[in-house]
């Protein structure tokens, strides 16, 4: 400890969970080691900031990556001081989470609160908005009452396709073909229709070897060719 740069109990340390030697070899430790110094300053300051905020503002878990760290600084300190870390389990929790953090350059979030009242301001998770050039249609067989919606995204020379199915028979054996304007069409995937499928729709995802300007529609049909809906995809 004397001698070697060993962040992953200064957690414990800010806590008071380490007994008397090891406080002194600490001590010891920090008074040549700039590097842990500075990292015992921010999690001190870090502890205080903690203290005001609730369990429940809390994100779950480490932060991406500092999962191994957390762990390891959780099981060393719990079985050598368990009595301690129960006692203190949130604390503990939250100065690995930092402890983490700090080490591998990672964010926590944590919504500050200056009340038990206060409102925690959590990020909103975000959707990646569709690729330019994605198409979106729908389209209902009046005579088989089959109704599909079919998204298309554009790769390079080929597409993704995401199909929304109802209204086909339990146990129907389907393909769904990619259409090209020349008349060429590509299995873009297959499944047995469930009784689920059957009574709530089913939503399936695929993939044509076909360029993205040259798709014309999207068809479903069984094993034996009878096709029960195609969607025209506009340009």
């Amino acid at each position: 400890m004397t001698t070697q740069h060993d962040p992953q109990l200064l957690g414990a340390y800010v806590l008071g969970a380490l007994d008397e030697q090891e406080v002194h070899a600490m001590d010891e430790h920090l008074a040549s080691c700039p590097d842990c110094t500075r990292e015992l300053d921010e999690l001190r300051a870090m502890e205080a900031y903690l203290g005001e905020v609730p369990p429940e503002a809390m994100l779950d878990g480490p932060p991406e990556g500092g999962d191994l760290l957390l762990q390891r600084t959780l099981r060393q300190v719990r079985s050598e001081r368990g009595g301690v870390a129960r006692r203190r389990q949130f604390a503990l929790g939250a100065a690995a989470a930092v402890v983490a953090a700090l080490v591998l350059g990672a964010g926590v979030f944590v919504g500050k609160a200056t009340s038990p009242d206060a409102e925690v301001a959590l990020p909103t998770p975000t959707v990646a908005p569709d690729p330019t050039g994605t198409k979106l249609a729908t389209f209902t067989d009046p005579v088989t009452k089959a109704s599909m919606t079919v998204k298309v995204v554009p790769a390079a020379g080929w597409v993704r396709t995401n199909m929304s199915i109802s209204g086909i028979p339990e146990g129907e054996k389907c393909r769904i073909f990619v259409v090209a304007k020349d008349g060429s069409r590509q299995e873009a995937g297959s499944w047995v229709v469930s009784k689920k499928g059957a009574a709530e729709g089913t939503n399936l995802d695929g993939s044509a070897l076909v360029a993205p300007a040259d798709v014309q529609s999207v068809v479903v049909e069984n094993f034996a060719g009878k096709k029960f809906v195609e969607v025209p995809v506009q340009a």
